[in-house]
């Protein structure tokens, strides 16, 4: 398996596909990002010089339409999608940590193309809350000092520490990256892994969610400060609630062995068109 990113992906696919192995797998899991590369017209060097077309399958991090234009710009013949997933032995739920407490969080570096959308939903929702705890883990965020009162920032949040980070807060916030977000069906693992934690996912739309999670049942949807005001002032038995069928969703649908199950479900079919309805979120 070659995937995208990866150091001298070239000479690594040539190596792999001269070899002749029972499967020649390339997976993408930044499918956004190569498509948009390709549409500029700029060099993606992980990327073989011919395309896709002689492995044996493709996958790819993102549905929708990007299964067609995987095909289309760089003539993958079997393409399938393997979305992100989360390991339930690692995010579950813990107690709670004074340090992280708050009333709503998102755990997210700085990105430029999230930048309006987290300013939005997450800073304008702060201005909006005064009294209300936020708590925000990341680095490279500009002008912190300029944030409400209210906000309260960690420059890093560790892996080890992201159970807390989410168990301390009941709603947390999902911002996907614009590339991502257009080109829709691209969960992000931080929607699994806060859900596994027991949290409300409060996300920005994007086409195709609602195929991860039912939106008034296992996820909020946030389009505007007002939305997010809005979430926070729910009755916390009923976030509680709507955030427990997240979790079971999560670990019914979402968990790495359900995609490892997908994995091997892609591998096994013969080389030739799978459809993304293979997919296991197709099959959920």
């Amino acid at each position: 398996v070659i995937t995208s990113y990866c150091a001298d992906g070239r000479n690594a696919s040539r190596l792999v596909l001269d070899a002749k192995p029972w499967r020649t797998v390339f997976y993408d899991m930044d499918t956004p990002v190569t498509l948009s590369r390709l549409e500029r017209g700029e060099s993606v060097p992980y990327l073989p010089t011919g395309g896709l077309a002689d492995f044996d399958l493709v996958l790819s991090y993102t549905g929708g339409r990007a299964v067609d234009e995987l095909r289309r710009k760089l003539g993958a013949h079997s393409v399938g999608t393997l979305y992100g997933w989360v390991d339930p032995d690692v995010y579950y739920r813990v107690a709670p940590a004074a340090t992280y407490a708050a009333d709503f969080s998102y755990l997210g570096t700085y990105s430029q193309d999230r930048e309006e959308a987290f300013n939005q939903l997450f800073l304008e929702a702060a201005d909006c809350s005064i009294g209300t705890r936020f708590v925000v883990g990341g680095a490279m965020y500009p002008e912190v000092g300029n944030w409400p009162p209210n906000v309260k920032h960690f420059e890093h949040v560790a892996p080890p520490e992201h159970r807390a980070f989410y168990s301390s807060s009941p709603l947390t916030l999902n911002v996907t990256r614009s590339s991502m977000a257009a080109m829709g069906f691209c969960p992000s693992g931080r929607l699994f892994e806060a859900a596994a934690c027991g949290t409300l996912v409060v996300s920005d739309w994007w086409e195709g969610l609602d195929a991860f999670f039912t939106p008034g049942e296992q996820i909020l949807i946030s389009k505007d400060a007002d939305d997010t005001v809005a979430a926070l002032s729910l009755d916390r038995v009923e976030v509680a609630s709507l955030a427990a069928n997240a979790r079971e969703r999560t670990l019914d649908c979402h968990t790495a062995a359900a995609r490892a199950e997908t994995l091997l479900n892609l591998l096994d079919q013969r080389p030739i068109a799978v459809s993304e309805d293979m997919s296991f979120a197709g099959r959920a």
